[in-house]
């Protein structure tokens, strides 16, 4: 058994506490830096594909296979696998998880893995990180806090608990690692790309131009897709299964999020390898996790059952 795999014993003096300080200003630095730089180049996506030669199929292929390589890292891996052990992977697919759920830019294994245990602990009451609820149920107050659920949430300086919520990964030395690696990892995912654009063009431009659609547009896209599951997804959608709190399904970004706006399901069963368990709902991450487990590289899947379901809808 891995440590992963283990339960956290308690402790005799009683929970630890949920925060544990404050981010200092440098790192504050950094998260705004890899929150706007990716965002611009967003913006500014729309009318340089438009001009001649800025964009082309090299540049299509890479964005597709870095995005989808780098969202199964968050959905498959940092989500399902490492917060919720939704299934068991074989160490070489643990580490492969966590590398490419980095590639996301969307903070190291441990800090996204703290941070959205503690979402769950709080689910859209006080101490949720990111909850849209958080200025009350008016039209300004939910505005305020789709702002916050979206993004805003990412400036403010308070730091979670590992020792509380993630003391398996601190504890798992493979995970430990990547976590510590994470800078270089960044680098990797913004200059992969280019390298990769340069080579198969045999030119400078075909690096530039793979750096800013498979690197930073890339990574904006998949920032708002994932932030999306934060903010759209705790106040628009169906509710078929019962919940705690205002999680939802959004079925238009089913695709682009690999299967996590099936994200009442998610809250109703929170371990479930399966969000999206109704016919015609689309869930690559659990397409992927089926992959692993006939390859044998996943064990213990959790996937739904009928019975459970309905008993769920029946709530």
């Amino acid at each position: 058994m891995t440590t992963l795999d283990a339960a956290p014993a308690p402790t005799k003096s009683g929970p630890a506490p949920v925060l544990d300080g404050k981010r200092p200003p440098g790192e504050m630095f950094l998260v705004g830096l890899f929150v706007v730089l990716p965002t611009l180049a967003l913006l500014a996506a729309v009318p340089l594909a438009w001009g001649a030669g800025f964009l082309g199929w090299t540049d299509v292929v890479l964005a597709v296979v870095f995005y989808y390589v780098s969202c199964l890292g968050v959905t498959v891996g940092f989500h399902r696998y490492f917060t919720h052990g939704a299934f068991k992977a074989k160490r070489p697919l643990r580490i492969a998880l966590a590398i490419a759920g980095s590639l996301s830019l969307q903070g190291s294994v441990l800090d996204w893995v703290g941070d959205h245990r503690r979402h769950h602990a709080f689910s859209d009451k006080e101490g949720d990180p990111h909850s849209p609820w958080l200025y009350g149920t008016g039209p300004m107050a939910l505005v305020k806090g789709f702002w916050h659920a979206h993004l805003g949430w990412l400036f403010q300086r308070d730091l979670t608990n590992m020792k509380r919520f993630a003391p398996d990964l601190l504890e798992d030395r493979d995970i430990a690692r990547v976590d510590k690696a994470f800078p270089l990892i960044v680098v990797a995912s913004l200059l992969g790309p280019a390298l990769l654009g340069g080579l198969i063009t045999m030119s400078w431009w075909g690096a530039l131009t793979a750096l800013f659609w498979a690197g930073f547009v890339r990574v904006a896209v998949l920032h708002h897709v994932t932030w999306s599951i934060n903010s759209i997804c705790h106040i628009w959608g169906e509710r078929p299964f019962a919940a705690r709190d205002k999680s939802a399904n959004v079925w238009w970004l089913a695709v682009l999020s690999c299967g996590e706006s099936w994200h009442n399901l998610h809250h109703a069963d929170p371990t479930c390898a399966r969000h999206g368990v109704k016919k015609g709902q689309i869930d690559i991450s659990a397409v992927v996790i089926r992959g692993f487990e006939k390859a044998g590289w996943a064990t213990n899947v959790r996937w739904p059952t009928t019975r459970r379901l309905e008993r769920l809808a029946a709530k």
